[in-house]
């Protein structure tokens, strides 16, 4: 199938590529590089042996998405494009809105008109909300997120099943993403922050590498068996193989499709110190801060739905996500190569 990966070369989507090449499906690439580099795509063809089509723009550009629908003979299209850091979309909310929720109705709108009606959408575990029981399953009501990215996923859910109930032909699948973790294990490709790292994994590898001192771990005093919070993490190879497997149960199978991706298991954020600490053989320097507000004590996901529909399990262990992250780390101390 011919499948238009918004946002393709960033972290997700540059791993989720590699596997749609591998399964014999041919990705053409949208990204405005906002938060990637075009070097990305030369890693995609360096694991590969095979160039995706790349065109470096905007989702909000409907000019631009109209000729790429007027070129390829799009199938089906994942889109993971948007902004993801929940601190800066509490001091940027318009430009989240923006990016996340306007530029997916420019994207739809293109797809209309291009006859083109399965879309896979890239949403998160902060629509849940805080809910009063874990782990989640898709059937708990979406809750009221913490912040203006959560929000945004949100938003766009709700858009996109109301397009889908008008408009009953449309197969519009919503993947709720725990944490993803790890790196391809080639260690030639894995997740590169701009700035300080908002997520633990790639933080704890920038400790590990030098480029940062120490952890900060907020909260020791939640009620978990460590006093640490506790997430579900997965392994983002595993991720992208979900989409790879939604994908191919539900294209042109009409409904909203929702579904859980994560590996239905927490672990606290010292076990994660410590997998990586083993992965990178060396102690890890860390030091407690307050708890940060929002912050959940625990939470993971129920992933038996995508396993009954779409076949699919998480494969990789807590150890395989640090050990890939490692060697991506140190092997690329600084990230990919600037172009």
């Amino acid at each position: 199938m011919n499948v238009l990966v918004t946002g393709g070369s960033g972290y997700i989507g540059s791993h989720t590529c590699v596997q749609l090449l591998a399964a014999g499906h041919t990705p053409i690439i949208l990204d405005n590089l906002c938060n990637s580099k075009a070097s990305v795509v030369k890693t995609i063809t360096r694991l590969t042996d095979k160039t995706p089509v790349f065109y470096q723009g905007d989702i909000r550009d409907s000019a631009l998405l109209d000729d790429i629908f007027a070129k390829h003979s799009i199938d089906s299209v994942i889109h993971f494009a948007g902004l993801k850091a929940v601190g800066e979309s509490v001091r940027e909310p318009l430009s989240y809105y923006d990016n996340n929720v306007y530029g997916t109705l420019v994207l739809v709108e293109a797809m209309k008109k291009a006859g083109v009606k399965n879309l896979i959408f890239s949403s998160s575990a902060t629509v849940y909300g805080d809910q009063p029981r874990t782990p989640y399953q898709e059937s708990f009501p979406t809750g009221h997120p913490a912040s203006p990215y959560g929000r945004s996923k949100l938003m766009v859910e709700q858009i996109l099943q109301d397009l889908q109930h008008a408009e009953p032909e449309w197969s519009i699948t919503l993947l709720r993403y725990f944490n993803p973790v790890g790196a391809h294990p080639s260690g030639e490709m894995g997740e590169d922050p701009q700035g300080v790292p908002n997520n633990l994994m790639p933080y704890i590898a920038q400790v590990a590498v030098g480029r940062r001192d120490s952890l900060a771990i907020f909260g020791n005093d939640y009620p978990t068996a460590d006093g640490t919070g506790v997430r579900d993490y997965i392994h983002v190879v595993d991720l992208a193989e979900g989409h790879i497997a939604a994908m191919n149960t539900l294209q042109n199978r009409a409904g909203v499709h929702i579904y859980n991706l994560g590996a239905g298991v927490g672990y606290s954020v010292l076990q994660v110190v410590e997998a990586f600490s083993q992965a990178c053989g060396k102690p890890l320097a860390y030091h407690f801060a307050p708890r940060r507000q929002g912050d959940l004590p625990a939470y993971w996901a129920d992933a038996e739905r995508a396993a009954k529909d779409l076949n699919w399990r998480v494969t990789r262990s807590l150890q395989e996500m640090a050990q890939d992250t490692w060697r991506w780390q140190s092997n690329h101390p600084n990230g990919y190569d600037e172009e």
